[in-house]
């Protein structure tokens, strides 16, 4: 993964993702998905599924379509210069990616049958997302989904070449539902322990993005999927714009808490910065720091 110097002046683009956690027998564990190589946006690079936030997400019919009302979207959010409808398409934006990438449906109809594979059906045959949920009476499930974090790409990049305002949540996969890569914008897709994935990162064997790093060194806290739900209705989700500077050694990406970031107050555990070496980006004292 090669780092990118260059000082951007794209505008931000919201997204959505959504962190897939299950219960193993070891544990909690993560699901995980192979970007295609040729993807300008983390291409090679492990990630959540998310992506952007469509047009359509906001025009679904929400009183239909939605578990919960808006106010309390955007209250969960914790953000005061959004309104209830963008919260609202950033929930749908989310619910929809985790579908299209992984196959996982939040969502109940007015039968007891399991929807995802007739709504993949309609999905493969043209439909797009807003009309397979009016075909099927399908509500989604926002309930499901937990606001964990937002994310802002730093106007000096580490990684992309676009910036992007992301909001991460976390779910537990639903019972009978596997979840399973495209074939398309992913290629691999795997389970794995927060920590096991860091420790493939750390070896060489995966790639990952700063984000994707401190939020799974932030979950490796977690031994149950109990644990890392019910951290997340217990706070609300930080705002992490991470700042970056050069010192001897090369780029160094600082978060919150760090003392030369802007914001002085401690957004997440771990480490407050990351530096990039040998083309990955680790903490100083080294990989244990991670979980510090």
């Amino acid at each position: 993964m090669e780092l990118n110097l260059e000082t951007i002046s794209t505008p931000l683009r919201p997204a959505a993702t959504v962190v897939l956690l299950r219960d193993a027998p070891a544990g909690l564990e993560v699901f995980l998905m192979k970007r295609h190589g040729l993807s300008d946006v983390l291409g090679g690079a492990y990630v959540f599924p998310g992506g952007k936030v469509d047009p359509a997400d906001a025009e679904l019919d929400m009183a239909a379509h939605l578990d919960q009302p808006l106010p309390a979207l955007h209250a969960g959010l914790n953000e005061t210069d959004i309104s209830d409808s963008t919260a609202a398409a950033l929930h749908v934006a989310a619910l929809r990616e985790a579908f299209e990438e992984s196959g996982v449906l939040f969502a109940q109809g007015p039968t007891a049958t399991a929807p995802a594979a007739q709504a993949a059906a309609l999905l493969r045959q043209g439909l797009t997302f807003n009309q397979m949920l009016a075909q099927l009476a399908l509500r989604l499930q926002t309930r499901s989904i937990l606001p964990w974090s937002r994310w802002i790409t730093p106007v000096r990049p580490s990684v992309m070449n676009k910036r992007f305002d992301t909001r991460f949540f976390v779910a537990a996969v639903p019972d009978g539902q596997i979840a399973r890569h495209d074939d398309f914008e992913t290629t691999e897709s795997i389970w794995l322990s927060p920590r096991a994935a860091l420790q493939q990162y750390w070896a060489g064997q995966i790639e990952l993005a700063p984000p994707q790093i401190m939020s799974l060194a932030h979950l490796a806290r977690h031994t149950h999927v109990d644990s890392a739900l019910a951290a997340a209705r217990g706070r609300r989700p930080p705002l992490i714009q991470p700042e970056s500077f050069d010192d001897e050694d090369g780029r160094v990406i600082c978060y919150p808490g760090d003392a030369r970031h802007s914001v002085r107050e401690l957004a997440l555990p771990g480490p407050t910065r990351l530096h990039y070496r040998n083309k990955r980006f680790e903490p100083a004292a080294g990989f244990e720091a991670l979980f510090s």
